[in-house]
């Protein structure tokens, strides 16, 4: 499995028009592969609209990539609102469920790692040996290295109820001294995060 992790930069003020008519033109698309989900941003960089879209592997995303585009209704009518596109493909560990519908949120954190160079397999092995603690305060959505887009990144998603959840349970983890997993400070080179919520029409709520 990988997933196509998509951000797109819009124009302020242009979020509810761009999410209308993806709803909109997402009724077509999704006969040919589903949402993992659809969020936007609310902390951290603005106007940032994410789609995820799950794929067994490259092949099957070019297939259905070239199947949708000859759909008169796909993509959605937005490129006047867009400002920049990023796309990133991510590998995610082994160790990770894969991302099903559901509720889980609606507070989603992404996390983006600069890794230096070589380092994710040591990362992955950390996770490995501390994800199942973790999981029992809050779930991960997603986690893995990117394998297409910025080399030596890694990504995470983490669901919450609310932001104060959020707060407390980093909280609780650093304490319990759950997480971050032990070690590895001398491989990070940059950390970023965003805070997103859900579309009404994103399969993962």
């Amino acid at each position: 499995m990988i997933y196509e992790i998509r951000t797109y930069t819009l124009k302020p003020r242009s979020l509810g028009e761009v999410e209308k008519r993806w709803g909109e033109a997402y009724e077509y698309r999704k006969k040919y592969s589903p949402l993992a989900a659809f969020w936007h941003t609310e902390v951290g960089p603005l106007n940032e609209i994410i789609h995820v879209w799950p794929y067994t592997d490259l092949a099957e995303r070019a297939r259905i990539r070239a199947e949708a585009a000859k759909d008169p209704n796909w993509p959605p009518k937005t490129r006047e609102f867009i400002v920049h596109q990023e796309v990133e493909v991510v590998a995610p560990f082994p160790f990770i469920p894969e991302v099903t519908p559901g509720t889980v949120g609606p507070i989603f954190e992404m996390r983006c790692y600069s890794l230096a160079p070589g380092s994710l397999p040591a990362v992955m092995e950390r996770w490995k040996g501390k994800i199942a603690e973790r999981t029992k305060l809050s779930p991960v959505v997603l986690a893995g290295g990117v394998e297409f887009g910025q080399a030596n990144r890694f990504i995470h998603i983490w669901a919450y109820k609310s932001m104060d959840q959020r707060l407390a349970i980093r909280e609780q983890a650093r304490k319990a001294g759950v997480w971050p997993p032990p070690g590895g400070g001398d491989e990070l080179l940059a950390q970023a995060s965003k805070i997103m919520m859900p579309s009404a029409f994103s399969p993962l709520q």
